[in-house]
C-alpha cells in the first residue's frame, strides 16, 4: 500500500497555509510532520483526512481497501473526541459501532488493557483527566482496522510510561505494514523520515 500526496496547498481564511507539499510512504512506514507554530501541520493532516479542501494538489492510497480514502484512515486531533456523559467503555462501542468495528480489531477491554483504563472503564469520560483522556482516544486506534493512522500531538498529556505504551502500540501497527503521519513537537521514536514544514507567513 501506498499513500501519497503531490503538491498539495492548503488555503484558510483567504491565506495560503502552506504549498507545494509532497511526500510519499509505503506499508510500514512513518512520516513525521514537524514544524513550528502555523506552520499548517494540523492542517495538514486535516486536508488528508478529507475534513479541507485542497487549494491545490492531489492526494492518493493504493490500493484502497475500502470504498474511499477516509475509510482506510483513522484520524485523532487535538481534541479527545469522547462525549462526557458516555463512560469510557461506552465511548468506545460507540466509536466501534461507527466504524464497523469486528473486522480484526480489538474488543473494548482488550483495547482499554493496552492503555492501562480497565480500571476506569465504567466512569464517565468527563472525570478522566487530560492524559487519561488522551490513552482512551488513542484506544480508539485499536478498535477498528484502518490501515493509515493520522495522530495530531498523539503524546499530549501523555505521562512517560503512557507515551512509551503508545509508541510501542504504533510500532507494532507499522511492523504489521500500516502507516502513520503524525504531526508533533515531542520527539517520538519511530523509525521513518521527517517532513518539515515552513513557518507561517
Amino acid at each position: 500500500m501506498r499513500l501519497e500526496a503531490s503538491e498539495l496547498a492548503v488555503e484558510r481564511g483567504g491565506r495560503i497555509v502552506f504549498s507545494n507539499v509532497s511526500f510519499a510512504i509505503q506499508s510500514g512506514e512513518s512520516l513525521i510532520v514537524t514544524g513550528r507554530n502555523g506552520a499548517g501541520k494540523s492542517t495538514l493532516l486535516r486536508a488528508l483526512a478529507g475534513f479541507l479542501p485542497l487549494r491545490g494538489g492531489e492526494v492518493s492510497l493504493t490500493p484502497l481497501l475500502e470504498d474511499s480514502i477516509a475509510e482506510n484512515i483513522h484520524y485523532i486531533g487535538h481534541a479527545d473526541a469522547l462525549k462526557g456523559a458516555l463512560t469510557v467503555a461506552e465511548n468506545l462501542s460507540f466509536f466501534g459501532a461507527l466504524l464497523r468495528s469486528g473486522q480484526g480489531g480489538l474488543s473494548v477491554e482488550d483495547a482499554l488493557a493496552e492503555v492501562g483504563l480497565v480500571p476506569l472503564a465504567d466512569l464517565p469520560a468527563a472525570y478522566l483527566s487530560a492524559g487519561q483522556k488522551r490513552r482512551a482516544s488513542l484506544a480508539k486506534l485499536r478498535i477498528a482496522l484502518r490501515p493509515v493512522w493520522l495522530l495530531d500531538e498523539p503524546s499530549n498529556a501523555l505521562d512517560a510510561a503512557a507515551q512509551q505504551a503508545m509508541e510501542t502500540v504504533m510500532a507494532a501497527h507499522l511492523s504489521a505494514g500500516g502507516m502513520i503521519v503524525a504531526a508533533t513537537h515531542a520527539r517520538l521514536e519511530l523509525a521513518g523520515r521527517e517532513l518539515r514544514l515552513g513557518a507561517a507567513t
